[in-house]
């Protein structure tokens, strides 16, 4: 198996020049059509493409400045961290994959404006935030495809988060994964609006990458998945191009439904939804009856992302009290 400084290294100069300081931000975004199972865990190499939209201004700024009292800091939203804790490990051991020999302690501060590890992508902002800002710090100047296929290894989704607007998460066949990573689509969709339904802001039980290990294990079901997942994208394709927003909001339904079925036919079963997320589906489906076209899409966690476009955004602010709306072309 090949290791991520293998990947790496040979991109990185023969010696790192670091600045004074960095700064840079990377949106969230939300997956269409889902990313659920890897190839490669070491890599985080997906077993089937995705295809994202981001979230505009919604996602993680991360500063990056020397420690000047030889040791690393991780802070989030403005707390210090433990270094033995999840967050602090994952991001030093990222950052290790980059400052290598030089070893330079270094002060690593990330402001999310979206809630941490509750399903709305924090982690894919995060480390594309970070790879930006690495790359900053010590002048690598690599190609956009490149920080997308180093942010991937960071966080999966974080390789779309390199990016703005639709982005396509190529998976790749390479034994080193560097075709696996993101490419903007050209299109944009002035009208589309995302609203984001937050029914639980707290941690998750069962992370991300522990939950799609487990479904790849030990649900048959999962079998179905890729198949799906390259259907789905090549009628994703269709209805951004036709700018066909029922095609687009049924396919993303019904794209979200079938990874968490594949989850709910794991083994311990895997629900991230609450009784909250239930009553949401429930409503948006009545909504959709009387005839208002909005549908919605979850990642592995409790909380709805809403698609509908502008026209419709006072009917469903009104339906989802305290509902988020994001306009990820442009603001409102």
């Amino acid at each position: 198996m090949i290791s991520k400084a293998q990947v790496i290294q040979p991109f990185l100069p023969a010696t790192l020049t670091p600045g004074e300081r960095a700064e840079a931000f990377a949106p969230s975004n939300i997956a269409l059509c889902k990313y659920w199972g890897k190839r490669d865990k070491e890599l985080n190499l997906p077993i089937n493409a995705s295809l994202s939209v981001s979230l505009a201004h919604l996602g993680s700024r991360t500063r990056i400045t020397p420690a000047l009292d030889g040791a690393d800091h991780v802070l989030l939203n403005g707390t210090e961290l433990t270094v033995d804790s999840s967050f602090s490990r994952k991001v030093i051991a990222f950052v290790d994959l980059f400052r290598g020999a030089l070893a330079q302690p270094l002060i690593i501060d990330t402001h999310n404006n979206i809630p941490t590890a509750a399903g709305l992508a924090s982690s894919a902002s995060g480390f594309a935030a970070l790879m930006l800002a690495l790359d900053q710090f010590y002048g690598l100047q690599l190609a956009p495809e490149q920080l997308s296929a180093f942010a991937r290894m960071g966080s999966g989704s974080a390789s779309r988060s390199i990016f703005t607007g639709f982005v396509e998460w190529q998976m790749g066949n390479r034994e080193d994964g560097m075709d696996s990573h993101a490419v903007q689509l050209p299109a944009t969709w002035p009208e589309l609006r995302i609203g984001l339904v937050k029914v639980a802001t707290g941690e998750k039980k069962v992370d991300s990458r522990a939950g799609m290990q487990r479904t790849v294990e030990t649900a048959h079901l999962y079998q179905s998945w890729p198949l799906q997942a390259a259907a789905d994208l090549t009628r994703l394709h269709d209805a951004i191009v036709e700018h066909n927003f029922e095609l687009l909001g049924a396919t993303a339904e019904q794209n979200a439904l079938s990874m968490h079925a594949t989850m709910i036919a794991s083994w311990p079963p895997l629900l991230y939804w609450q009784p909250e997320s239930v009553a949401a589906m429930q409503q948006v489906w009545a909504l959709r009856e009387q005839g208002v076209p909005v549908y919605f899409t979850m990642d592995a966690g409790p909380n709805l992302k809403l698609l509908f476009t502008a026209e419709h955004e006072s009917v469903l602010s009104a339906a989802f009290p305290g509902l988020e709306v994001v306009a990820p072309f442009g603001q409102p």
